[in-house]
This record gives C-alpha cells, sequence and structure tokens, in this order.
C-alpha cells in the first residue's frame, strides 16, 4: 500500500521540465511581449512628457492664404484652427468624389476585360497594366504639369458652348446658386424620403399579402419627386443656374467668375487617384466575376436575359459579396494616398499641416492632428463597409 501510495505522488518539476511545457513557454512569451510593449510605451509617454503639446497655437491667424473651393471660403485673417479645418473640407471632398469616380471606372473597366469584344478587352487590359504599375506620385506629376498646366492661357478665353471655361488657372463648370430658402427646401426632400421610404415598406408588404404587383419602387419615387417638386415651387425656387463667365478687373486681368470653380491642383489629384484606384478596383471585379460558378449566367441565359441584365441582375449582385472586403481595402488606400497631393500643392490636411509648421513650427502637435484625422476618416471609411458587406452576405441558417 505504501508502494502505490507514493508512486500516485506527484513528480516535482524541475526548471527544466517546467521549459519543455507547452504552457510554460507560451506564458513565458506572452510576458516578455507584455514587457516589450510596456517598455515602448514607458518611452513613449516619456517622450510626450518632454514636448510642448499644447494646441492653443491655432487659436493664433493663419497667416497664408488658401485657393477657395467649393464649401470653403478661408483668408489669411481666419484662425489657424479654420485654416486646418479647410484642408479636412479639401481632404473629405476628395476622397468622396474620388470614391464615387474609381467605383464606377473599376467596375465599368473590370467588366470589360471579360467582354467578348477584342478591341474593348485590350483597351481595358492596357489601362489596368499600364496605370497599376507606375507609381502614383508619378501619375499625379504628370496629369499636373503635362496636362492641366498645358491647358490654354486665360486671356485665350476658351470655353466650350460659352457654359464651360478651361485654362491653367481653373476649370469652370456650370453649377447652380442656392438662396435662403434652400433649407427649407431640403426639409422638403427629407419628409419626401421618408415618406417615400414607409409608403414602399407598404406596398412591398400588401404585395406579399395580395400575390398582386403594386409598383412599390415607381410609387415611392414618384412620390418623392412630388414632394420635393411642391417644395420647390412653395420655397419660390431656391436654385438657379450659375453659368461661369469672364470679367476684366480694373487692373485690366481677365478672370473666370461663377459657376463651379476647379483648380488645376484639384483636377490633377483627382484624376491620379481614381484613374490609379480604378485600376485595381477592375481587377477585384474581373476576378470577383470569374469566381462564381459559369452555371448561374448560363442559367440566366437559358431563361432568355439579355447580356445586360444577366450582367445586372445575376452577375453583380452575387460578385459584389466577395468585392466588398477588397473594396475596402482599396478605399481605405485612397484615403491616404490623397496625402500625395502636398506634391502639387493641393491644400489638403498635410499641406495645410506642414504650413503651418513652416510658419510657427509646432510640428509634433501638428502632425498629432494630421494622424488622428486620417485615422477618423479611415475609420468612418471601414464602419461604413464593414455595415454593408454584412448587409449583403448570406445569412446561414
Amino acid at each position: 500500500m505504501s508502494v502505490l501510495s507514493q508512486g500516485l505522488q506527484p513528480r516535482s518539476l524541475t526548471p527544466a521540465a517546467l521549459w519543455r511545457r507547452r504552457r510554460t513557454r507560451r506564458y513565458l512569451l506572452q510576458a516578455v511581449f507584455l514587457l516589450a510593449v510596456g517598455l515602448v510605451v514607458a518611452y513613449l509617454i516619456a517622450q510626450a512628457l518632454d514636448l510642448e503639446l499644447d494646441f492653443d497655437f491655432l487659436s493664433g491667424p493663419g497667416g497664408f492664404s488658401i485657393s477657395h473651393q467649393w464649401l470653403t471660403d478661408y483668408v489669411a485673417t481666419d484662425s489657424r484652427l479654420a485654416a486646418y479645418t479647410t484642408g479636412i473640407v479639401n481632404t473629405i471632398r476628395l476622397v468622396l468624389i474620388g470614391i464615387v469616380l474609381t467605383t464606377v471606372i473599376g467596375v465599368l473597366a473590370g467588366i470589360a476585360r471579360l467582354s467578348s469584344n477584342w478591341l474593348l478587352s485590350r483597351l481595358a487590359s492596357l489601362y489596368v497594366e499600364t496605370i497599376r504599375n507606375t507609381p502614383l506620385l508619378v501619375q499625379i506629376t504628370f496629369w499636373y504639369i503635362a496636362v492641366f498646366l498645358e491647358l490654354p492661357e486665360i486671356v485665350e478665353n476658351r470655353n466650350l458652348f460659352g457654359a464651360l471655361y478651361f485654362s491653367n488657372r481653373a476649370l469652370a463648370l456650370p453649377f447652380v446658386d442656392s438662396d435662403g430658402a434652400f433649407g427649407i427646401w431640403l426639409i422638403f426632400l427629407f419628409v419626401g424620403a421618408v415618406s417615400a421610404w414607409w409608403a414602399r415598406a407598404r406596398l412591398l408588404r400588401g404585395e406579399e399579402a395580395t400575390g398582386r404587383t403594386l409598383h412599390a419602387t415607381p410609387v415611392a419615387l414618384l412620390l418623392f419627386a412630388v414632394i420635393g417638386a411642391v417644395g420647390f415651387l412653395a420655397t419660390g425656387f431656391p436654385l438657379a443656374a450659375d453659368v461661369p463667365h469672364t470679367s476684366v478687373t480694373p487692373f485690366g486681368i481677365r478672370t473666370i467668375d461663377g459657376g463651379l470653380q476647379v483648380t488645376p491642383e484639384f483636377a490633377a489629384i483627382l484624376v491620379g487617384l481614381v484613374l490609379y484606384t480604378g485600376a485595381f478596383i477592375a481587377e477585384i471585379v474581373r476576378g470577383s466575376i470569374q469566381a462564381l460558378p459559369r452555371g448561374q449566367s448560363e442559367a440566366a441565359a437559358a431563361i432568355g436575359l439579355s447580356a445586360y441584365q444577366r450582367m445586372i441582375l445575376i452577375i453583380l449582385p452575387q460578385a459584389l459579396r466577395i468585392m466588398i472586403p477588397p473594396l475596402t481595402n482599396q478605399y481605405l488606400n485612397l484615403t491616404k494616398n490623397s496625402s500625395l497631393a502636398v506634391a502639387i500643392a493641393f491644400p489638403e490636411l498635410v499641406f495645410v499641416g506642414t504650413t503651418i509648421i513652416n510658419n510657427i513650427g509646432h510640428a509634433v502637435p501638428v502632425f498629432i492632428l494630421i494622424f488622428a484625422t486620417y485615422l477618423a476618416l479611415s475609420l468612418v471609411v471601414s464602419v461604413v463597409m464593414n455595415a454593408l458587406n454584412r448587409r449583403v452576405q448570406l445569412v446561414g441558417r
């Protein structure tokens, strides 16, 4: 009995035996990693305590001008915070317009690469392989120096149909101008959108209950249009056409006034970002479509759907589930690559921030602001795309 009891007693663990246990090694490695991270964080905190991280300098006057764009009216006497806010607005405008245009171009180029038309598919392949394999900064500089700065000078008064003016100073496009009643009309549009959504939901439930087609979407769109038109008339036409025109200053300098003014810097960075990111999106679209079973397209063709109907109704909705995760990465890349606009002096975040640094210093606080702003913009893009991804994914039963 004593022998059996002695055999059941646990053996003492030596250091060598402890090290041979997987759990011991895992805990030890985690402790070393946490210690290293703690030392790095402690070092960064110690360095930050020695730095001047006061942001009161943002309340002082900017002292530099920023070219006017849509939705911005900054002048040199405004505060540095107003200048930085203008940089944020310029960046957001660039990113939003860029995401829309690059999606359109990427989808069209991706579909074109799969086209049975030899010329169309080869042109799409040439675009993708050329743009994707050249540096973005080189492309932006090329568009700025070789294209937009080579447009005619403003004294030559080049225009199309007397409504679109283009020169190496700005591209002036027809736009709309609003008055004080525009905000009231927006309320009408909001009411119309809510009413249209409610009517469509009711009609869809009616279709499910009765089995009859009640044309839910056309009725909802008609309701929205009617409410919007009534609000437009009730507010006294709050929008009016704003057509650009040329004028001469008292000093004899010719200018282009009115309309939507697009600077060569904005046009160059937008074209560069859209074409570059669109080439990557084209490959995402092509790969997502080819990942679908061929039977999907063959079944759609068997029931008489045209090529356009097969692509819009069958192929793209299913490929969208595959596209969204890599599309999110490309949208994030576009957001971060917008910082390259500093190379052609477009007043976005980095350009405005470095201008403030060159004027008064405070480099660390300014770069912390830039870092935090880009992080916030990227997180917003990620949240929106992740929500869209959850919505289109199939739910397992």
